[in-house]
């Protein structure tokens, strides 16, 4: 053996010993920072809980009319067959409103009595249109049937404040695109819904209208950006509504509050009007997508709100749920997250135990590397958007700084919530991430998942670590919100499906992923998970 190779041998042999070691001694680490953390976490759930105990917990009445209890194609189905009025449909779910939300603080402007005449107009059409009824099915799927959407969905003639104060009196003066789309297909908007500031925040709040609550335990959050959306569909305020996801920003909301929510692939619904989006932006995360109660909804509510871009999709075609080849994570690897509980850790199996019977092929347990780089990826990406976070808090007049709104927010002077400036932080003075490795570790990432997933796979992942928390505790567990944000940074298809409820009563749920334009697939699976668990559990006594 030349000298050489004796040197390099004998180096190998002196590193060897360190390296053995060196394996298991990072995994003991690990495993003490996943305990420490799931400690910490405990810690924070007790102390935010003394405070919100079962005395400041809002019980939410019943429903006392039976058809806000129908899905959207049922209500749509009953006022095309004239078995039922648009004007008694929507007066029926504005009284509700008016019931409930002065318990969540869900609904922040409204159009009460335009709606109604716009409910009297379809009845007279009913009445007078020769079209048959599969012909309104075609051309109207959602005629006569309310629906509703967040501040930050352009509405003409309702406020558009994007929950900043120095947008109070602002209205929008023309509609979103996707509003003009359900608009078309018949739907009747009655009210908007509350937001966080911009939109970025895991909580809806702001100081325009304040904090919307969990109708399944007010102490608890409902999520954001969508989140006045989702609460006022789980009480049966609203049948339908439209969301906006750029980091989870319809499933998160949805998993809160017990009620589907699909993000579609990205790029397929037109983005005029979504905050100040003009349609002409080139690269996003964002999306809309459909918020409902049940799982029949999602798909013709997918259809109204993709528009021209329908025929990039497969949504008439049949899926066998047999021949889907279905694979499962059960955390995403993050240590900056909390630990999946044992509680959603269950409902992700049940899932999978119910597709292990079902389908043709086994249910496969996959780990994606890349996963653990949730957050910096879409920290990443955010930076990529087409809008300056620190601008658009000052609505385009100048630009709002970190350095003097905190010391205004310490001494109770600011117009902003602390979340925004925890975000004008994380832009503006945080190191940034290495856009050659994040750009890198995407690819990666994506092209791994796609190697599995092909034309006819899916991905059963949890929606978050845990059931909805207490108010103001996302801001001590701001990471956690990756397991949703990750699908945005991919742009891939996602459902977020209900799972039942937890001993607290919370909505358990998991997310169904899917490869690009496969939304098909998502929402045939949320439909079978529906059928198996029972979908949206009613936040009320029924």
């Amino acid at each position: 053996m030349a000298s050489s190779d004796v040197r390099k041998e004998r180096q190998e042999s002196f590193r060897r010993p360190k390296y053995v070691l060196l394996k298991p001694l990072c995994k003991c680490l690990m495993n003490l920072w996943v305990f420490i953390h799931s400690v910490i976490d405990c810690i924070i759930d007790l102390c935010f809980s003394f405070y919100y105990n079962d005395s400041k917990r809002t019980q939410i009445p019943t429903v006392k009319e039976s058809l806000l209890m129908e899905s959207a194609v049922s209500l749509a189905e009953r006022i095309r067959n004239k078995e039922v009025s648009a004007e008694v449909v929507v007066q029926g779910f504005i009284n509700r409103i008016c019931e409930v939300n002065p318990l969540i603080n869900s609904v922040v402007d409204e159009r009460y009595e335009v709606a109604l005449q716009e409910a009297r107009d379809a009845d007279t059409f009913l009445a007078s249109t020769t079209l048959t009824v599969d012909e309104l099915k075609l051309q109207k799927p959602f005629l006569g049937v309310p629906f509703s959407t967040k501040d930050s969905t352009a509405v003409k003639g309702m406020h558009h404040t994007l929950g900043l104060v120095s947008r109070r009196n602002v209205k929008a003066t023309e509609d979103a695109d996707v509003v003009i789309l359900l608009k078309k297909a018949g739907g009747i908007l009655v009210a908007v819904t509350n937001i966080p500031e911009y939109n970025l925040w895991c909580e809806s709040r702001n100081n325009v209208y304040g904090q919307t609550l969990n109708p399944y335990n007010t102490t608890r959050t409902v999520g954001g950006s969508s989140g006045g959306e989702a609460s006022i569909i789980a009480v049966s305020g609203s049948p339908m509504g439209i969301g906006t996801d750029i980091g989870g920003s319809i499933r998160m909301p949805a998993f809160y509050c017990g009620i589907f929510g699909h993000k579609p692939t990205t790029g397929l619904t037109p983005l005029k009007g979504l905050t100040k989006r003009t349609g002409l932006e080139e690269t996003t995360m964002v999306t809309a997508g459909p918020l409902c109660r049940y799982a029949q909804d999602l798909l013709p509510l997918l259809k109204v709100l993709v528009g021209n871009n329908i025929s990039q999709l497969q949504l008439e075609a049949e899926v066998s749920l047999n021949d889907i080849q279905f694979f499962y994570m059960e955390e995403s690897g993050d240590l900056r997250s909390s630990s999946v509980s044992e509680e959603m850790r269950q409902a992700l199996q049940r899932a999978v135990s119910h597709f292990q019977d079902l389908s043709k092929t086994p249910v496969q347990k996959v780990k994606f590397s890349g996963m653990r780089y949730s957050f910096k990826l879409w920290r990443y990406w955010m930076t990529r958007e087409p809008f300056d976070f620190s601008k658009e808090l000052a609505d385009g007049k100048g630009t709002v700084s970190v350095w003097k709104e905190l010391p205004k927010k310490l001494l109770g002077q600011s117009d902003f919530t602390f979340a925004a400036i925890m975000n004008l932080i994380n832009r503006d003075i945080l190191p940034q991430e290495n856009p050659v490795w994040a750009e890198s570790t995407t690819e990666h990432l994506l092209s791994e998942i796609l190697g599995k997933l092909g034309d006819n796979g899916v991905l059963l992942y949890p929606s978050h670590p845990f059931p909805a928390v207490y108010h103001y505790s996302s801001l001590l567990r701001p990471f956690n919100f990756g397991y949703w944000a990750v699908f945005n940074v991919l742009k891939l298809p996602v459902t977020q499906v209900p799972m039942g409820l937890c001993k607290d009563g919370l909505p358990l749920g998991i997310q169904v992923v899917a490869a690009p334009y496969k939304d098909h697939l998502c929402i045939a699976v949320a439909k079978e998970l529906q059928k198996a668990f029972g979908g949206w559990v009613p936040p009320f006594p029924v």
